[in-house]
């Protein structure tokens, strides 16, 4: 349906009038530029009889929306429901003393991961462990110290000192350090030297050698007399000899492993 022109709301605009609303004998009631004729026909007025004064402000404006005083309510969904947390009263902390470091008690060794693993934590030592390996001498598990250069020759729980090199004989070198050494570099001393292992029984299964401050190799022929005894032998410098036999001595027992020791002074 097209809007009214100009022209034709010109021509209803008389008879809108209240004169001309007497004249016809119906009321009409004017409602802000608006005007409703009351009359006996249908509910559904139409355009024809029911003249309606439109502005331009009317035509374009978009119909009011209708104003509500009822509060809106949000959904569910959308709501946020706030619990209050339950708040406990805090307790006064204790006046405790401050804590000195005289107060700690120190850390036991024995409690350390790495000794859980020793498998030897609950066994004695030999009496005849070396605990000091000196230049001149040794200091033994019992208190027995070999001091004055000699060496040691520690044979089923008994230390002997020992003095290889008495006797020996190498070129002009007779009775001296020195003469421990052969001509090759090898570590040589005469069959002598091994007196006590012949009258020891029963004999020890491992000698240990600890030949100063550094390894030699020892002669054939006095390794040759060692195996003739019936003994296994092994070298090394002083230091990591008397490691290996307090190790050996403790968990294989004194009888069967034996060890001669020469001071880490002597250099050959």
């Amino acid at each position: 349906m097209r809007a009214p022109t100009a022209r034709l709301l010109r021509a209803l605009r008389p008879s809108a009038s209240p004169a001309a609303a007497a004249a016809t004998g119906r009321p009409a009631t004017c409602l802000s530029r608006r005007c409703i004729s009351s009359s006996p026909t249908p509910s559904r007025p139409t355009t024809q009889n029911t003249p309606v004064h439109l502005s331009h402000h009317h035509r374009h404006n978009p119909p009011l929306r209708p104003f509500s005083t009822t509060p809106t309510t949000p959904s569910k969904k959308n709501a946020k429901t706030t619990t209050p947390t339950p708040t406990t009263p805090r307790r006064a902390a204790p006046n405790r003393p401050p804590v000195t470091t005289e107060d700690v008690p120190d850390a036991d060794v024995s409690d350390s991961p790495l000794n859980a693993l020793n498998v030897f934590a609950d066994m004695a030592a030999p009496t005849t462990a070396i605990d000091a390996c000196l230049d001149d001498g040794f200091h033994l598990n019992n208190g027995v110290k070999v001091m004055g250069g000699d060496g040691c020759l520690l044979v089923d729980g008994e230390v002997f000192r020992w003095r290889p090199w008495e006797g020996s004989k190498v070129g002009d070198k007779v009775g001296e350090r020195g003469a421990m050494v052969n001509e090759k570099g090898q570590w040589e001393v005469p069959e002598e030297a091994w007196g006590v292992l012949k009258l020891v029984w029963p004999k020890p299964d491992l000698l240990i050698l600890g030949l100063g401050g550094s390894v030699r190799p020892i002669s054939p022929e006095t390794r040759r007399h060692i195996n003739l005894l019936g003994i296994r032998v092994e070298v090394q410098d002083t230091r990591n000899a008397a490691a290996q036999f307090n190790l050996l001595a403790t968990e294989r027992g004194v009888r069967e492993v034996a060890a001669a020791m020469i001071p880490i002074g002597w250099r050959g």
